[in-house]
């Protein structure tokens, strides 16, 4: 089971890395903290202070093409925001 699916890039994550010194994932949704926490620690070698998850329920979405109107939902997904020890940073673009 991969637990680390990708980082979350948003606005409001990077005010979080900025502010507060935290980061978020996308998590596989069976990870609980304790693995997450792990999984975070082995992938960039930094000691996480803190977990805190969520599961970021999907949206109905809805659009007009040459079929017709077309509904569903995009999918739903569990979100971990990780607090990292003061001084340390995990750097996303290192690995590219």
């Amino acid at each position: 089971m991969e637990i680390i699916k990708k980082p979350i890039l948003t606005e409001k994550a990077s005010l979080l890395t900025d502010k507060l010194n935290r980061y978020a994932f996308k998590v596989d949704h069976r990870a609980n903290k304790i693995q997450i926490k792990q999984a975070v620690e082995e992938m960039f070698g930094i000691t996480v202070v803190a977990v805190n998850t969520a599961v970021v329920a999907g949206k109905a979405k809805s659009r007009y093409t040459k079929a017709g109107f077309v509904s569903g939902r995009s999918p739903k997904y569990k979100k971990a925001i990780i607090t990292v020890k003061d001084g340390e940073t995990i750097d996303f673009y290192s690995t590219l």
